[in-house]
């Protein structure tokens, strides 16, 4: 018999979790358990002006609930706000894995408007092709968090985003809609988008303009057709089963989602922006590895024992003398295999440069075509794989697809929402290069 993908993600869905959605002074909670055969709803939870409350006062209620859905042991999946996290979708075809991670931090200062070293960021690959996803956020503001939790008794597994668990919860135990798809839920006073589409594999974005502008800024980013409905994000979650007849899902999706996701995250998007050590596991599985080394220690002494103290002391002085004698060669070869490798990283750098000044030149002159007057510029980025522009035009929104119809230029997007500027209108846009030497 053969498996889709889908259906073995399916088969694999097994587990239980805690989400935890931090919405400007209100906290969400929901625990789950998820089977094959469906997801059921253990419990769920809001508990409003947490940041006026002391950690131990809103820390204790979030305790109780856990306690009360069987969930205590569990360590929680926490939706950080989403205008606290600079979310960007990076083309890198043909970038092998090892080495995505360079590439990420040579740009990473041009992806967020932080202050230099005050940035920390997670990535993943994106499907199968080559988009990369990459969750930005201030140190500052991940420690402010960790240290509010930390305070409040409520152990942490991940500090993530609302898309990354909506992409990886709608795929949990069904498929996600086909062809595209354009998704709103509520956030504060504002809008939150959810989107995939052939053009773009994921769209995530917060707008605090009315529902039908945001569509329509939010269609032309995906590609979509104009007529195009949004869904309710709700709808793109496995039904819950067990929930109470007053729980509102559409208002508690992201924490329901964060829940899904908790609960199976080696079927989820490995996008934690929490430091590893501060991380806290979901499993008592964990203690499994203990218990085994713990056994085989005591296998070992009781080996050791049957030996005899002189054997035992030969044997012992003869390793810390090998020891001895090749730590010196083994603290050379890695000395060595250091230089080595930063002297190959310092050549493959001057090579890219040399390859990349025509390009460079080329893409700038292409940029000249592209924005005919009336329209001008007011400032132009550029990175190895990338353009960013900003300037004014009569109309803003047909920019995008006049760059992506470009022979060097693709994936082009608004990375702030045009505004108007007299008679024009103000935009910024960042695209991707086509054809960049590797």
């Amino acid at each position: 018999m053969n498996l889709d993908l889908s259906e073995l993600r399916r088969l694999l869905a097994i587990g239980t979790g805690v989400g935890i959605e931090i919405e400007d002074d209100v906290l969400r909670v929901a625990a789950v358990r998820v089977r094959p055969s469906g997801a059921r709803l253990l419990g769920a939870a809001t508990i409003n002006g947490f940041r006026e409350r002391t950690a131990a006062g809103w820390g204790a209620v979030c305790t109780d609930f856990l306690k009360r859905t069987g969930a205590s042991h569990l360590a929680a999946t926490v939706l950080l706000p989403r205008r606290d996290v600079v979310v960007r979708l990076l083309a890198l075809p043909g970038v092998k894995d090892q080495d995505i991670a360079s590439a990420i931090d040579f740009q990473i200062d041009s992806l967020h408007p932080f202050p230099e070293e005050q940035a920390t960021y997670a990535w993943t690959r994106l499907g199968g092709g080559g988009a990369v996803l990459v969750a930005i956020t201030r140190k500052d503001t991940l420690e402010r968090y960790f240290g509010m939790f930390s305070e409040a008794g409520v152990k942490v597994a991940a500090f993530t985003f609302s898309a990354a668990v909506l992409y990886s919860a709608s795929r949990l135990l069904a498929r996600p809609p086909a062809g595209g798809f354009l998704a709103f839920t509520a956030a504060g006073e504002g809008l939150e988008a959810y989107g995939e589409s052939e053009a773009r594999p994921l769209f995530s974005a917060a707008f605090d303009v009315p529902r039908d502008r945001a569509t329509e800024l939010a269609s032309a980013e995906l590609r979509l057709d104009s007529d195009a409905e949004p869904v309710d994000i709700a709808t793109l979650l496995p039904n819950p089963g067990g929930a109470p007849p007053d729980y509102d899902l559409s208002r508690n999706a992201l924490a329901y989602a964060a829940a899904l996701a908790g609960a199976c995250p080696r079927l989820a998007l490995p996008l934690n922006l929490l430091p590893a050590e501060n991380r806290s596991s979901n499993s008592r599985v964990i203690y499994v590895p203990t218990v085994a080394l713990l056994a085989a220690a005591l296998i070992s002494v009781a080996a050791l024992a049957s030996i005899t103290p002189v054997k035992d002391r030969e044997y012992l002085r003869a390793l810390e003398t090998e020891t001895a004698r090749l730590q010196p060669l083994a603290r050379k070869a890695g000395e060595a295999d250091r230089a080595i490798e930063a002297t190959r990283a310092r050549t493959r750098q001057l090579d890219d440069f040399r390859r990349r000044s025509k390009a460079a030149l080329d893409a700038l002159a292409e940029v000249n075509k592209l924005i005919e007057p009336p329209a001008y510029l007011t400032n132009l980025d550029m990175a190895a794989d990338s353009i960013t522009v900003a300037g004014s035009a009569e109309h803003a929104e047909p920019l995008l697809k006049i760059f992506d119809s470009s022979p060097l230029y693709q994936g082009s997007e608004f990375t702030v929402p045009p505004s108007p500027n007299g008679t024009m209108q103000m935009f910024r846009i960042r695209a991707a290069r086509k054809g960049v030497p590797q």
